[in-house]
């Protein structure tokens, strides 16, 4: 069978081939006849082929179609093969858990030294708002102080806070003290309360406010002779002072680099002897900012008093205004201030100057500073009394109008000890002295010196360990020379020295002490002859430890050297005396 298909399959192809060569033949033929015939025939041929050309064309178109009508022959096979796949190969995994490692890692950290002991420059203290922390859960805190000691003495003081501590804060604090010393009137008393509140704006205007009342009572037990009768109330000077603060301050530079910080202070001050004192006093400093160097400060103050007293018969105005207008340039290594102050003195006009530069050396640690700066101490019936408290009703205030010029350093000496040191040469203009009245020396009067000049050494040393330790060193000697009104600078003390100490022995044990030394000053007999007082040496200590968690003990020595000096002519003060009592806290965790 196989056989005859192959045959057919040959004849089958081997007749196609012999048609396709005729025709092949057949047109070469016409070809080379067409060549062969000239121009003029060949048009007539084309004409004559274009009438006749359609019968020729399909008998040639018939014959090939006769040639090509072979019929196809079709073969069918037929298999039983089935196509498929072959297997892949698969890939094995085996999914075994790795081993555990238990080589620990060496891992090397780089942590910096802290160095927890900060050194800082000594200033003058400031009381500035506290920025509440917002990360700190704020607790409020109560405590009483109370104690009782010889001359008779209660202590009773005590203190409360309110508030969030992040919007609010109002601090209530009260206080009384007396005593009663072994001299005839030697006797006094203090009582006092104030309410501070400090108010935050959103997040850049804070408010802050004071009331505030103390009553002073002493008695003028220094007279002599001692034989000499007085009745109590005669002796008896009683201070009273009564007043309200109120201030409004950015915390920070606005967009413009603009700070300010206005108050408002009112103060009544009476006596026992129908003298009366009302002060104001308008503050308002502002700063303003150019870039990271410069600022300009800008201060405005008006301080008006008004006084009246029996003994002047009628009132006395003692109002001082003045402008602090400065051009500061702050760098990392220099300060300068560059100003003067304009005033007005109860209507008289004096220029001040104000001009002074700091210059940082040894990466901060030694600062020399010089300056030339005026300014005013404004003398009212209340300083005079806080001063002395035994004068008379004064009857003038003028107020103490100082220039200075100064030269000094400061700065630090490793991490925990300062210094300051500073030469000054000044000159006084309306310097109140107190003198003895000539009858009885009980009382003091106030005088005055219209011009005076001195030189001042001022030094002062602290050593602090954290919170844990601080010693503290001061001292102020002063030459007052060319006095034009008096012949000494009666009631001015021209040496002092004073020093302080804090020690946390132990967690709950604190140990304080102050020591106060200064040279007799001048006074003025009943002769009207200078005389000096002794110098003087006042050594005061005390303990405080805890004994529960929120009680403690404390005990305090006053005067221990039982020195009884006179720091004004005619007043010995009270000898050794010693207090002890408690201390109680609420309102918080611990101490």
């Amino acid at each position: 069978m196989k056989q005859i298909i192959l045959i057919l399959l040959l004849i089958g192809t081997a007749t196609g081939v012999w048609a396709q060569k005729r025709t092949t033949r057949k047109h070469n033929t016409k070809a080379r006849t067409t060549q062969k015939q000239t121009p003029k025939k060949q048009q007539a041929k084309k004409t004559q082929t274009k009438k006749q050309q359609p019968v020729k064309r399909n008998t040639e178109e018939q014959a090939e179609e006769i040639t090509d009508s072979i019929p196809s022959k079709t073969v069918t096979i037929t298999s039983s093969f089935k196509p498929a796949l072959r297997n892949a190969a698969k890939v094995n995994f085996s999914a075994a858990t790795p081993l555990p490692d238990s080589t620990l890692p060496r891992l090397q950290y780089q942590v910096p030294s802290q160095n927890l002991f900060f050194s800082y420059d000594p200033a003058t203290l400031k009381p500035l708002a506290l920025a509440a922390d917002s990360a700190m859960a704020w607790e409020n805190s109560h405590f009483i102080k109370a104690g009782f000691g010889n001359y008779s003495t209660p202590y009773l003081q005590a203190g409360f806070s309110f508030g969030d501590g992040k919007h609010s804060i109002i601090n209530l604090h009260a206080r009384h003290t007396s005593s009663k010393g072994s001299l005839p009137f030697q006797q006094f008393s203090k009582t006092g309360a104030d309410v501070i509140g400090i108010f935050n704006s959103g997040d850049k205007l804070e408010w802050n406010g004071k009331v505030f009342f103390d009553n002073n009572v002493q008695y003028q037990y220094g007279y002599q002779p001692a034989t000499l009768e007085f009745s109590k109330d005669s002796l008896r000077q009683r201070f009273t002072t009564i007043g309200a603060s109120i201030g409004l301050r950015n915390k920070q530079e606005n967009d413009y680099g603009f700070t300010y910080s206005p108050n408002l202070t009112y103060t009544r001050f009476v006596d026992n002897k129908n003298a009366t004192e009302n002060n104001l006093v308008i503050n308002a400093p502002m700063s303003k900012s150019f870039g990271d160097n410069f600022a300009f400060n800008l201060g405005v103050t008006a301080d008006i008093t008004g006084y009246q007293s029996d003994s002047v018969g009628s009132s006395i105005s003692n109002n001082l205004y003045y402008l602090n207008p400065a051009v500061v340039y702050k760098s990392s290594g220099l300060k300068l201030v560059a100003g003067f102050t304009p005033s007005w003195d109860n209507s008289d006009f004096h220029l001040l100057p104000n001009f002074s530069a700091e210059a940082k050396l040894n990466q901060e640690k030694f600062i020399l500073m010089a300056g030339w700066t005026g300014y005013y101490h404004k003398n009212t019936y209340q300083s005079l009394a806080g001063f002395n408290p035994w004068l008379q009703q004064p009857r003038f205030l003028l107020n103490t109008r100082l220039t200075e010029q100064y030269a000094g350093f400061k700065g630090s000496a490793g991490s925990h000890f300062t210094y300051n040191a500073k030469v000054s040469y000044l000159k006084f203009r309306n310097q109140p002295l107190f003198v003895n009245d000539s009858l009885s020396g009980k009382s003091f009067l106030t005088v005055n010196e219209s011009d005076m000049n001195a030189l001042r050494i001022h030094g002062e040393i602290g050593y602090t360990v954290q919170e844990k330790f601080s010693l503290l060193g001061g001292a102020t000697f002063t030459q007052y020379s060319n006095l034009t009104d008096n012949l000494k600078a009666w009631g001015l003390a021209p040496f002092e020295i004073n020093g302080s100490l804090r020690w946390e022995i132990l967690k709950d044990v604190t140990l304080k002490s102050d020591i106060y030394f200064w040279d007799g000053a001048q006074y003025r007999n009943n002769n009207k002859e200078s005389q000096k007082l002794d110098p003087a040496v006042d050594l005061n200590a005390g303990i405080e430890f805890a004994v529960m968690p929120r009680l403690n003990l404390w005990v305090q020595f006053n005067n221990m050297l039982n020195n009884k000096y006179q720091r004004w002519n005619q007043y010995q003060v009270l000898g050794f005396n010693v207090l002890g009592g408690i201390v109680y806290s609420f309102g918080q965790t611990g101490k």
